[in-house]
Protein backbone atom coordinates (compact mmCIF):
# COMPACT_ATOMS: atom_id res chain seq x y z
CA UNK A 1 0.00 0.00 0.00
CA UNK A 2 1.20 3.66 -1.13
CA UNK A 3 1.87 5.95 1.94
CA UNK A 4 -1.10 7.80 0.33
CA UNK A 5 -3.50 5.30 0.60
CA UNK A 6 -2.25 4.47 4.16
CA UNK A 7 -2.38 7.98 5.22
CA UNK A 8 -6.14 7.67 4.08
CA UNK A 9 -6.54 4.52 5.60
CA UNK A 10 -6.28 5.80 8.95
CA UNK A 11 -7.38 8.97 8.31
CA UNK A 12 -10.78 7.40 8.27
CA UNK A 13 -10.08 4.90 11.30
CA UNK A 14 -9.08 7.97 13.45
CA UNK A 15 -12.46 9.35 12.51
CA UNK A 16 -14.39 6.66 13.36
CA UNK A 17 -12.95 6.21 16.50
CA UNK A 18 -10.80 9.69 17.43
CA UNK A 19 -9.60 8.75 21.09
CA UNK A 20 -9.01 4.71 20.80
CA UNK A 21 -8.09 2.89 23.94
CA UNK A 22 -7.35 -0.26 25.53
CA UNK A 23 -10.16 -2.70 25.92
CA UNK A 24 -8.51 -4.46 29.49
CA UNK A 25 -8.84 -2.46 32.77
CA UNK A 26 -6.25 -1.47 34.76
CA UNK A 27 -5.32 1.33 37.31
CA UNK A 28 -1.51 1.87 37.36
CA UNK A 29 0.98 0.77 35.23
CA UNK A 30 1.74 -2.30 37.09
CA UNK A 31 -1.82 -3.42 36.44
CA UNK A 32 -1.63 -2.91 32.90
CA UNK A 33 1.87 -5.00 32.67
CA UNK A 34 -0.34 -7.92 34.19
CA UNK A 35 -2.79 -7.75 32.44
CA UNK A 36 -1.29 -7.57 29.07
CA UNK A 37 1.10 -10.91 30.02
CA UNK A 38 -2.29 -12.89 31.25
CA UNK A 39 -3.67 -11.37 27.38
CA UNK A 40 -1.73 -13.86 25.18
CA UNK A 41 -3.48 -16.30 23.83
CA UNK A 42 -6.48 -15.18 26.22
CA UNK A 43 -9.54 -12.57 25.08
CA UNK A 44 -9.67 -9.20 26.71
CA UNK A 45 -12.63 -9.66 28.49
CA UNK A 46 -11.63 -13.21 29.86
CA UNK A 47 -8.72 -11.12 31.44
CA UNK A 48 -10.90 -8.50 32.45
CA UNK A 49 -13.27 -10.97 34.71
CA UNK A 50 -10.02 -12.37 35.88
CA UNK A 51 -8.42 -9.64 37.08
CA UNK A 52 -11.64 -7.61 38.48
CA UNK A 53 -10.97 -9.41 41.97
CA UNK A 54 -7.70 -9.60 41.50
CA UNK A 55 -6.45 -6.23 41.30
CA UNK A 56 -8.82 -5.78 44.19
CA UNK A 57 -6.64 -8.23 46.58
CA UNK A 58 -3.50 -7.22 44.77
CA UNK A 59 -2.99 -4.03 42.82
CA UNK A 60 0.99 -3.77 43.43
CA UNK A 61 3.82 -6.06 43.12
CA UNK A 62 4.21 -6.49 46.79
CA UNK A 63 0.70 -7.29 47.25
CA UNK A 64 0.84 -10.02 44.28
CA UNK A 65 3.79 -12.05 46.24
CA UNK A 66 2.00 -11.98 49.52
CA UNK A 67 -0.77 -13.79 47.32
CA UNK A 68 1.89 -16.09 46.61
CA UNK A 69 1.95 -18.49 43.26
CA UNK A 70 -1.02 -20.71 44.52
CA UNK A 71 -3.35 -17.38 45.26
CA UNK A 72 -3.00 -16.13 42.35
CA UNK A 73 -3.54 -19.12 40.20
CA UNK A 74 -6.94 -19.58 41.94
CA UNK A 75 -7.85 -15.88 40.55
CA UNK A 76 -6.31 -16.44 36.66
CA UNK A 77 -7.09 -20.05 36.82
CA UNK A 78 -9.59 -19.59 33.76
CA UNK A 79 -7.38 -18.17 31.60
CA UNK A 80 -5.12 -20.10 29.43
CA UNK A 81 -1.74 -20.86 30.15
CA UNK A 82 -2.27 -20.00 33.63
CA UNK A 83 0.12 -21.90 35.33
CA UNK A 84 3.12 -20.62 33.28
CA UNK A 85 1.41 -17.06 33.62
CA UNK A 86 1.31 -17.22 37.48
CA UNK A 87 5.11 -18.11 37.56
CA UNK A 88 6.06 -15.18 34.99
CA UNK A 89 3.94 -12.55 36.91
CA UNK A 90 5.81 -13.62 40.10
CA UNK A 91 9.18 -13.19 38.53
CA UNK A 92 8.34 -10.59 37.56
CA UNK A 93 6.98 -8.91 40.22
CA UNK A 94 10.70 -9.53 42.60
CA UNK A 95 12.60 -8.17 39.62
CA UNK A 96 10.27 -5.22 39.69
CA UNK A 97 10.90 -4.70 43.37
CA UNK A 98 14.82 -5.95 43.24
CA UNK A 99 15.64 -3.63 40.31
CA UNK A 100 12.96 -0.73 39.70
CA UNK A 101 11.77 0.32 43.37
CA UNK A 102 8.46 -1.97 42.61
CA UNK A 103 8.08 0.45 39.12
CA UNK A 104 7.20 -0.36 35.77
CA UNK A 105 10.56 0.78 33.76
CA UNK A 106 10.07 3.36 30.51
CA UNK A 107 12.61 1.39 28.48
CA UNK A 108 12.38 -1.31 26.30
CA UNK A 109 15.71 -2.94 27.38
CA UNK A 110 14.47 -3.19 31.10
CA UNK A 111 11.11 -4.41 30.05
CA UNK A 112 11.96 -7.28 27.99
CA UNK A 113 14.04 -8.33 30.45
CA UNK A 114 10.98 -8.91 32.63
CA UNK A 115 9.88 -12.92 32.96
CA UNK A 116 7.08 -13.06 30.33
CA UNK A 117 7.86 -10.07 28.71
CA UNK A 118 8.31 -10.23 25.04
CA UNK A 119 8.45 -6.98 22.23
CA UNK A 120 4.63 -6.96 22.23
CA UNK A 121 4.21 -6.68 25.90
CA UNK A 122 6.58 -4.02 25.73
CA UNK A 123 5.03 -2.61 22.64
CA UNK A 124 1.85 -2.05 24.28
CA UNK A 125 3.17 -0.83 28.04
CA UNK A 126 5.38 1.70 26.01
CA UNK A 127 2.58 2.86 24.48
CA UNK A 128 -0.19 2.59 26.84
CA UNK A 129 1.32 3.68 29.89
CA UNK A 130 4.32 5.87 28.57
CA UNK A 131 2.47 7.18 25.53
CA UNK A 132 5.62 5.92 23.19
CA UNK A 133 4.43 5.74 19.08
CA UNK A 134 5.21 2.07 19.24
CA UNK A 135 3.05 -0.17 16.80
CA UNK A 136 2.28 -3.90 19.01
CA UNK A 137 1.20 -6.42 16.43
CA UNK A 138 -1.06 -8.54 18.34
CA UNK A 139 -3.22 -11.67 16.14
CA UNK A 140 -5.55 -9.08 15.12
CA UNK A 141 -2.99 -6.38 13.87
CA UNK A 142 -1.41 -9.23 12.05
CA UNK A 143 -4.49 -9.87 10.23
CA UNK A 144 -5.80 -6.31 9.40
CA UNK A 145 -2.23 -5.49 7.91
CA UNK A 146 -2.17 -8.43 6.08
CA UNK A 147 -5.61 -8.62 4.71
CA UNK A 148 -5.72 -4.99 3.71
CA UNK A 149 -2.39 -4.63 2.15
CA UNK A 150 -1.83 -1.93 4.78
CA UNK A 151 1.89 -3.87 5.54
CA UNK A 152 2.32 -7.66 4.48
CA UNK A 153 4.71 -9.75 5.93
CA UNK A 154 5.35 -13.17 7.20
CA UNK A 155 6.23 -12.17 10.70
CA UNK A 156 5.36 -9.93 13.58
CA UNK A 157 8.47 -7.94 13.16
CA UNK A 158 7.84 -7.68 9.29
CA UNK A 159 4.24 -6.36 10.10
CA UNK A 160 5.94 -4.38 13.14
CA UNK A 161 8.55 -2.76 10.49
CA UNK A 162 6.12 -2.06 7.52
CA UNK A 163 3.33 -0.18 9.91
CA UNK A 164 6.06 1.93 11.18
CA UNK A 165 6.94 3.06 7.62
CA UNK A 166 3.76 3.37 6.41
CA UNK A 167 2.00 4.94 9.23
CA UNK A 168 1.76 9.09 9.09
CA UNK A 169 3.87 10.19 12.20
CA UNK A 170 0.54 11.82 13.37
CA UNK A 171 -1.10 8.62 13.92
CA UNK A 172 1.59 6.67 15.18
CA UNK A 173 0.87 6.80 18.95
CA UNK A 174 -2.50 5.67 18.23
CA UNK A 175 -2.04 2.85 15.30
CA UNK A 176 -2.17 0.04 16.70
CA UNK A 177 -5.23 0.48 18.81
CA UNK A 178 -6.99 1.33 15.47
CA UNK A 179 -5.56 -1.69 14.20
CA UNK A 180 -6.74 -3.91 17.04
CA UNK A 181 -9.82 -2.55 17.79
CA UNK A 182 -10.74 -2.72 13.77
CA UNK A 183 -9.61 -6.41 13.72
CA UNK A 184 -11.66 -7.29 16.58
CA UNK A 185 -14.49 -5.07 15.60
CA UNK A 186 -14.41 -5.50 11.66
CA UNK A 187 -11.86 -7.23 10.32
CA UNK A 188 -12.79 -10.62 12.38
CA UNK A 189 -10.60 -13.38 11.67
CA UNK A 190 -13.87 -15.59 10.70
CA UNK A 191 -14.49 -13.03 8.04
CA UNK A 192 -14.79 -9.44 7.89
CA UNK A 193 -17.85 -7.49 8.24
CA UNK A 194 -16.88 -5.52 4.65
CA UNK A 195 -19.81 -3.68 4.56
CA UNK A 196 -19.71 -1.83 8.28
CA UNK A 197 -16.05 -0.86 7.25
CA UNK A 198 -14.76 2.40 6.70
CA UNK A 199 -11.46 1.13 5.19
CA UNK A 200 -13.74 -0.93 2.47
CA UNK A 201 -11.98 1.80 -0.49
CA UNK A 202 -8.32 1.82 0.69
CA UNK A 203 -8.35 -2.33 1.54
CA UNK A 204 -6.97 -4.51 -1.02
CA UNK A 205 -9.05 -7.69 0.22
CA UNK A 206 -10.18 -9.17 -3.01
CA UNK A 207 -13.21 -11.40 -1.25
CA UNK A 208 -14.74 -8.56 0.61
CA UNK A 209 -18.11 -9.62 1.78
CA UNK A 210 -21.37 -8.09 -0.32
CA UNK A 211 -24.03 -6.45 1.59
CA UNK A 212 -26.87 -7.70 2.73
Amino acid sequence: MTRAAAARLFDKLAAANPAPKSELRFRSNFQLLVAVILSAQATDTSVNQATASLFRSAGTPRDMLALEESGLKEHIRKIGLANSKARNIMATCRHLLDKHGGRVPEDREALEALPGVGRKTANVVLNVAFGQPTIAVDTHVFRVANRTGLAPGKTVRDVEEGLLAVTPKRHRLHAHHYLILHGRHICKARGPVCPACPIAKECAYPDKTPRG
